[in-house]
Formats: structure tokens, sequence, C-alpha cells
């Protein structure tokens, strides 16, 4: 199975001083890979290497392949065509990330045009994008293509740019802790969601968080990142069930404690 994406001894530095160090990782069509560590561990700096989107001032050394394409070294216009088509994000809060002066029925309208332009097809705007709202199971949709974001729960924002994502037909989808911002149903249904979508489309998924009992949900193998180092790596059963490293240990038992207060609490 070829990987959509391939980072391999990836270091970003800031002014000579290394943010991100040698970290590498692998992400399959159809496989759901997990990049978690606190706030700070470069979760989000190596997410935005992968599509070609760091900081000015950041560099970056090693490997990224994004679908079998080099990043680190490309020119920015080389590497814009992979988004969008190679690879979709969808970020942390939507309400930030989504135009506020914009209904959402047009900015969803935008990537499905985008997208049919690139791949030089003809397509009703107006029924695709109310079919993305369907299958990303926003209700009424019809009503809420009219709305603005802040008309809209977090949930469905969140959802309209999961519809937004899923317009561009990636084959690889990058989350970027797509659920901190949710309540915690609304956190199980946005999880379920990204896994029907990723089974079905057979897309792949790289999925960031802090969150770990959301990460043990939403993936099937993970990689720990502490201070920029990959710590520790592999299946989420064994990673999370055998902790090798002391901060990947510390991180399971911080869950758990976290987990039995609540209980505690009920």
């Amino acid at each position: 199975m070829a990987d959509l994406l391939t980072i391999e001894n990836l270091t970003i530095r800031h002014v000579g001083r290394p943010l991100v160090s040698d970290v590498s990782l692998s992400v399959a069509a159809g496989e759901r890979v997990g990049l978690i560590g606190e706030s700070g561990s470069g979760k989000s700096l190596t997410a935005l290497a992968a599509i070609g989107l760091l900081p000015d001032g950041m560099t970056a050394s090693g490997s990224i392949r994004l679908s079998d394409r080099e990043v680190i070294g490309s020119a920015d216009r080389d590497v814009a065509g992979l988004r969008g088509t190679a690879v979709a994000t969808i970020f942390q809060e939507p309400l930030t990330a989504l135009d506020p002066l914009m209904r959402i029925g047009k900015q969803i309208a935008e990537a499905v045009r985008r997208r049919a332009h690139r791949d030089g097809r003809s397509v009703d705007v107006q029924a695709e994008v109310l079919g993305l709202m369907v299958r990303v199971a926003l209700p009424d949709p019809a009503r809420l293509a009219r709305a603005y974001p802040h008309e809209m729960s977090g949930g469905q924002r969140q959802r309209a740019a999961i519809a937004m994502a899923l317009a561009c037909r990636p084959s690889l989808l990058i989350a970027d802790e797509p659920t901190t911002a949710l309540d915690v149903t609304t956190q199980a249904e946005v999880l379920t969601l990204l896994e029907t979508l990723v089974r079905e489309e057979n897309m792949g998924l790289l999925f960031i968080s802090h969150d770990l009992p959301v990460v043990g949900t939403a993936v099937d193998r993970v990689v720990v990142l502490r201070a920029g180092e990959m710590v520790e790596q592999g299946p989420i059963a064994e990673v999370f069930g055998r902790p090798r490293h002391p901060y990947t240990l510390g991180l399971v038992e911080a869950a758990r404690a976290f987990d039995q207060a609540i209980g505690a609490a009920l």
C-alpha cells in the first residue's frame, strides 16, 4: 500500500533553534494516524510543514513526500497544486478558519468550483454543495447554506469545514485538533463522521490532538511528540496499553486520573 504522506527526519528551525527534530512518520490510504503531545510539542508545525505552509522565518530540512512529490525545497507554486487535491486540512477552530462575512453555502461552493476547475469538469455547484452538507449530516442544508458562521453552532461550523475539505476530494485529510472547541457529545459525532468518511473514501487521516481519549477512538496508529522530538510510535493499543517512554506513560496516567476523577464526580 503506497503512502500518501511520508515524512523522514523532519527538522524545523527558527532563527537557528530547532523546534522539531528528526520526526518521521507516514500515512497510507485508508490509514488513520494520530500525532499527539502537549501544547508546543511541534504537532501543528509538523502538519504545516507537510503542506508547505510553515510561518515566515521557519525553515525545514529532511524530506516530506506528499502524493509522491517532494515538498521541502519545492517552490510554493508547485506545492500549492497539491493543496485541495492531494491533501485538505481541517483546522482547530472553524469560527476563525471560516470567512465570517461569507455565507456557508458560498464558502463550500468556492471549494467545489476550484476542484471542478482543476479536474476540467462541469458541475451543478448548488446540488453538490447541498449533497456535501447532507453527507456531513448538517440539518436543513438549504437553510444553513444561507447562514453565516456566527449563526451556526460549533459542531455545525466544524461539519461545514469538513464539507469544504471533502469538496476538494483529497487523498489525505489532516485534522488539526478538530474537536477541541466542541462539547463531548458533538466531539463523538464529529469523530464518527471522520471515521466513516475515511472508510468510505479510502482517505488517509493524520489526526492531531493532545486529548488521549479522543485519539484513542480516532486512529489506528499513533506518534508521540515531546518538545519537538518523536519519543514513541506504534499501534494505538500497544502505545497506550504498554507505553515504553516515561513521557507517554505520564500522558496515559494523567488521562486515566482525569477519567477517574470525572467518574467519581458523577
